[in-house]
């Protein structure tokens, strides 16, 4: 129920949430991308060092994507809390799949332009990739203001999930007091197994339609899935997926879709 890499979960909520996505203005967006801090009471003293930050304080780090509903497709935990978002993403198994062929191939268009990369959205800390799309900074103009105001306001899906596993699980947000980091990182896996669950039981409340089926399309769908082809070098991926020009056209290309999509609401700007 939790997958290791970008493209875990089950294919029906992967579908959803990518028709979800669409509707936000960010077609081929899985979901968004962040860590969270867990602090560590027994961390051994030898250890201390290592996984101590400016608070003083031993932390292990959980690595984590969250879809619109809440639902957790990724998790990475191991990584000591004086390691930031780009030293972990560096260790994470999150595009282990695409790296290695085995992810589905994905296809949307975006402003009329094709692309192949499903997308995360993240805050500032993490590199111009075309598989991640931040925020703008300082956004000059109304194109750029709503972007901002659209991009930041979905980025939070990932932080609402660390809020609602903590007050779900008061294990997780409290200290461990546990000694062995295997323990430890079982809890949280299973912690979030259950979370997931919830999660999936409370949407089965909300409907039991696909609400997309009865609705109005003027135009076909954007993307599409199919099985992975495995083409190309494994550096060819990377390369693919740490392409800055890919990223830049993307990003351009959502603003667009974006202010095409909600800009006639005067409130949004």
């Amino acid at each position: 129920m939790v997958g290791r890499g970008g493209n875990g979960g089950d294919e029906s909520h992967g579908y959803a949430g990518k028709l979800y996505g669409e509707e936000r203005g960010f077609p081929g967006m899985i979901g968004s991308i962040d860590c969270m801090h867990w602090e560590w009471k027994n961390c051994p003293t030898a250890w201390k060092g290592m996984y101590s930050r400016g608070t003083g304080k031993p932390t292990i780090v959980l690595e984590a994507v969250a879809s619109y509903d809440l639902w957790i497709c990724h998790v990475f935990f191991e990584a000591p809390g004086t390691m930031n978002d780009l030293n972990i993403l560096d260790r994470s198994p999150v595009f282990d799949d695409i790296i290695n062929g085995i992810a589905p191939q994905l296809n949307f268009y975006v402003n009329g332009n094709l692309y192949q990369l499903a997308h995360y959205l993240t805050n500032g800390i993490y590199p111009k990739w075309a598989t991640f799309i931040q925020s703008i900074r300082l956004p000059q103009g109304e194109k750029h203001s709503l972007f901002a105001k659209t991009q930041e306001s979905f980025r939070k899906d990932v932080e609402r999930a660390f809020g609602v596993l903590q007050a779900r699980f008061a294990v997780v947000r409290n200290s461990s007091k546990l000694w062995d980091k295997e323990k430890i990182g079982n809890i949280t896996r299973a912690c979030i197994i259950l979370h997931n669950m919830i999660v999936e039981d409370e949407r089965s409340s909300f409907t039991q339609y696909n609400k997309f089926e009865f609705q109005e399309r003027e135009e076909v769908d954007t993307f599409s899935i199919n099985m992975p082809l495995n083409l190309g070098s494994t550096m060819d991926r990377r390369t693919s997926l740490r392409n800055r020009q890919a990223h830049e056209q993307l990003k351009n290309d959502l603003i667009e879709n974006i202010w095409a999509k909600f800009g006639h609401f005067s409130n949004n700007i």
